[in-house]
């Protein structure tokens, strides 16, 4: 489709705001006055009782809301200054064609707020939707739809009715143009721009609009307008209440049908209205829907299989010999354990740790690694499928050919206030601000400085929790040791594991508290670098918050998985933290349990904490702002004034959603060998996860102003990567974090018993100390029973070996065991993972099929009506005069730009 930039002689409404540089523009402040050529009277007073409450137009009824801007009467700090801010704002917004009519403070339901209504006439819309290249309608899309699914009856209980699903036809769009108004299905002027596109355009002009000069600065945009308190909300209005239709027929009521099919849990078997959903809020956030409900359905798969793998744990729990060894009396009673810390431990009998051997067998079995290969391909699957999906979404939702620089490359408001100098872009040849190399060298020594600083923080956070494990084990010990009351349950509440999950929740509190700092951080210096761009500045946000949260919320895994019990040394030479701590060992039946018991309780913890934050907060803050307002006749309190006391979505309010989705995702791939049910759980999370941004978005928040988006932008690369990080992680957990390798080489290697290979694992895999070769400082001070010697986790030679605790061959061929492993399960992993992205396009031939065809016709429609329009002129024999008409319109064209 042709694609329509910015005219040679038209401005948009920022180039007249730097025209008018130095200008004093002193006008009236627009309160109960309409502009335009409206032939309202101007001082009209209507009554506001009979005004329903769910109205969303100006007091004529005709003219709709398209935007509120909301101001309190403030008599203290500064009000002259934000008067007189107000007073040119609106100025400049009723110059570029804005229509304004305030609401007086005593209509008001604590008396004190001023509500400016703004309505953009057809002339402001249609010069916008030429600028910002808005797609519209030409003709009715009569491409024959894919032949219906013959399995389509079983998915008829998870439908919804189509009046939902696909809530206007499907059209032939092309980018709006004024000069070609009559190729549009223009049928009602008032309808033809809908009101979330209206809103959009609006908020365009709010955020270009100068208001003055300061401190010899042009200011201007409604968003530092909101910073300074010149106005405290400015927001498009929710067409009705959600929990009933609206009383005025000429209301949507799309809110109250997306309540009723979508934000309900009781449907949360449905599936997702979507275009509902694009057309009322916009492009971006249906995007993001689009993708959480379809990473939700891929989940089930996972989740299925994950089961599967823990039922068979499960099942085989009784036939583990190696638990079996550990808990006979005869084996594992019989077995004297060296202490587990320096002289306040004591010897330990390895049948002590029964339960948690048994229960290490339902993750640390063979399906293990059945279970992270196909995590492997799974991950795959979902990442092409999704491009697929997105490609029929960017069809459908007309956004094949969205230009990125229309939304997201436009330079940012604050960029263009903050860098003073200006060069000559070398393809526009227009002066447009710019940053200095050096001012942007130091900005970003800044940033990076205070990036590390906080990941440091994270890091020694991490490692305080790790010197908090290695202090209070010897505490917990003795306390289970002394405590009669304790007894029943020592088999099951191991020193280990209460010392584990101790961590685990002292660890989650930190990373909540260090989330809470960081976020304001993070935005904070992302802001100070003054991106060029809103792409620009998501990205970095973006890398920012997710480097941060990566280290932040995997530090602790990271440490189980890979170095716990790695660097214990042995017992006459242990391995030390700063020369005092000394390090953890691992349970005999694997370190396997403990990254289980981390991952459940940071990853379920987060959920909860994430929903409450999501549901509970929101609705909260709600009811503590609408408590007065209940109080009132219900015609008083109107649709602005509900919405005003909503809470305020912002423009990183996805961000945080797709954060936390992401974040998710990585537990759910980077350590699902340690924990088959983790799909499960962020399914039954994901399922409830839909449903509570639904309900928030719908009745807690006010109406976020549209935005387009035709892809999850950033976000997309992130998840490859920690897709491709994932297969790592999983292949050296089952390799050092499991004890499958191990077991493997002995049922192989090293079996004494052909009948039974796995008998004997337990006594082959600890090593024998002589107790005498203690140093004092790691003896223990009470030995009852006079032991000679104990065992320990490792593979060396006895005491009475020549080469006496130095490693056996049997350790050098499972580490190579281990190597091969790894070497050979990364290779096929990713072999399998190419070979299925490759077999996978990424567009469905029907939807390039669609494009073209579309394309095709769109043209057609095109150069038809261009040949149509020369053929008129042509029969009409226009002379001179007719062409001096056209030069005139033009002109006049022109002049209103200017005015634009």
């Amino acid at each position: 489709m042709a694609r329509l930039g910015r005219k040679e002689n038209e401005e948009t409404l920022i180039e007249m705001g730097r025209a008018n540089d130095g200008e004093e523009t002193n006008g009236p402040i627009f309160e109960n006055v309409s502009s335009g050529d409206s032939e309202v009277p101007v001082n009209s007073e209507i009554d506001k009782r009979h005004e329903s409450k769910d109205s969303v137009f100006f007091r004529d009824g005709v003219r709709r809301i398209d935007f509120i801007l909301a101001y309190v009467d403030d008599p203290k700090a500064e009000n002259e200054k934000k008067a007189e801010r107000r007073r040119e704002f609106e100025n400049n917004l009723a110059k570029a064609g804005l229509e304004l009519e305030t609401e007086d403070k005593k209509e008001s339901d604590n008396g004190k707020t001023y509500f400016v209504k703004i309505h953009a006439p057809w002339e402001v819309l249609t010069t916008y939707a030429e600028v910002l290249n808005i797609k519209m309608p030409i003709k009715e899309n009569d491409i024959p739809c894919s032949t219906e699914n013959p399995l389509e009856c079983l998915s008829s209980p998870f439908r919804l009715p189509e009046i939902v699903m696909h809530p206007e036809p499907d059209y032939f769009t092309a980018p709006f143009s004024k000069e070609k108004q009559e190729l549009y299905l223009i049928d009602d002027e008032n309808t033809f721009f809908s009101p979330s596109v209206r809103n959009r355009i609006v908020f365009y002009i709010l955020t270009r609009c100068p208001y003055g000069t300061e401190e010899g600065k042009k200011k201007f945009g409604i968003k530092r307008l909101l910073n300074n308190g010149t106005y405290a909300a400015a927001y498009p209005l929710h067409d009705c209440q959600y929990w009933k239709r609206a009383n005025d027929p000429k209301c949507e009521n799309e809110r109250y049908t997306l309540y009723r099919e979508w934000a309900r849990f009781p449907r949360f078997f449905k599936e997702q209205p979507l275009d509902l959903i694009r057309k009322y809020y916009g492009e971006r956030i249906g995007i993001y829907f689009a993708w959480l409900g379809f990473y939700t359905e891929m989940l089930f798969f996972a989740a299925l299989v994950g089961l599967i793998c823990f039922l068979y744990g499960a099942f085989t729990m009784n036939e583990n010999m190696s638990s079996q060894e550990i808990c006979d009396p005869n084996i594992g009673g019989e077995i004297i354990m060296c202490p587990l810390c320096d002289k306040e431990c004591e010897y330990w009998r390895l049948n002590s740790t029964c339960e948690p051997s048994e229960y290490s067998h339902l993750f640390d079995n063979v399906a293990t690694l059945f279970f992270a290969i196909f995590m492997g391909i799974w991950v795959t699957l979902f990442l092409e499928f999704w491009k697929r999906r997105q490609a029929r979404l960017e069809y459908e939702w007309d956004l094949v050919d969205f230009e990125e620089e229309q939304q997201q490359l436009q330079l940012r408001p604050e960029y263009e206030a903050k860098c003073t100098q200006k060069r000559k872009n070398p393809i526009t040849q227009e002066l447009e601000p710019y940053m200095p190399l050096t001012s942007q060298a130091l900005r970003f020594c800044i940033s990076g400085t205070t990036v590390l600083f906080w990941i440091s923080l994270i890091i020694a956070s991490m490692i305080a929790v790790i010197v908090y494990r290695l202090a209070v084990y010897a505490a917990f010990a003795s306390l289970m040791k002394n405590t009669q009351t304790l007894k029943p349950i020592q088999g099951l509440l191991t020193p280990q594991l209460a010392t584990s999950v101790t961590a685990s929740f002292l660890n989650f509190v930190i990373i909540m508290i260090l989330n809470f700092l960081y976020e304001r951080i993070a935005i904070w210096i992302t802001d100070m670098e003054i991106p060029r761009t809103h792409l620009e500045y998501e990205n970095r946000l973006t890398m920012k918050m997710f480097l941060f949260q990566f280290v932040n919320y995997y530090s602790s895994c990271f440490y189980v998985a890979f170095f716990k019990g790695k660097f214990v040394g042995y017992p006459s030479s242990y391995t030390y933290m700063f020369n005092n701590w000394r390090n953890e060992e691992c349970d005999p039946a694997g370190c396997l349990i403990e990254l289980t018991t981390q991952l459940t309780i940071i990853m379920a913890g987060k959920q909860i904490w994430g929903n409450i934050q999501e549901a509970f907060l929101p609705w909260i803050w709600n009811w503590w702002g609408r408590r007065k307002a209940r109080n009132n006749p219900e015609n008083l309190y109107s649709r602005w004034e509900q919405d005003y006391d909503l809470q305020y979505f912002g423009p990183l309010g996805l961000f945080y959603e797709y954060l936390e989705m992401v974040i998710q995702f990585g537990f759910i791939t980077l350590f699902v060998a340690s924990f088959p049910l983790a799909p499960l759980l962020a399914l039954m999370n994901n399922i409830l996860e839909i449903r509570v941004d639904s309900w928030k978005l719908t009745t807690q928040f006010r109406r976020p102003v549209a935005a387009k988006a035709h892809s999850i932008g950033v976000w997309q690369q992130i998840l490859n990567g920690i897709a491709v990080l994932s297969v790592v992680t999983n292949a050296f957990i089952v390799a050092f974090t499991s004890d499958m390798i191990p077991r493997l080489v002995y049922y192989y290697a090293y079996f004494k018993d052909s009948a039974s290979p796995m008998s004997g694992y337990i006594n082959d895999s600890l090593s024998v100390f002589q107790i005498s070769d203690f140093p004092p400082q790691n003896r223990p001070e009470l030995n009852p029973d006079n032991f000679t010697t104990c065992r320990y986790r490792d593979y060396r030679y006895p005491p009475d070996h020549e080469k006496k605790y130095t490693h056996t061959m049997q350790f050098w061929h499972i580490l190579a065991a281990k190597m091969a492993f790894i070497i050979i399960m990364e290779h096929v992993v990713f072999v399998v993972k190419f070979f299925v992205a490759w077999m996978i396009p990424d567009v469905p031939d029907e939807v390039k099929a669609k494009v073209k065809r579309e394309k095709y016709l769109t043209q057609k429609i095109l150069h038809e009506y261009e040949l149509y329009k020369l053929k008129q002129k042509l029969c009409e024999g226009k002379t001179y005069t007719g062409m001096e008409k056209e030069v005139l319109a033009t002109e006049g064209r022109v002049e209103l730009s200017d005015i634009m």
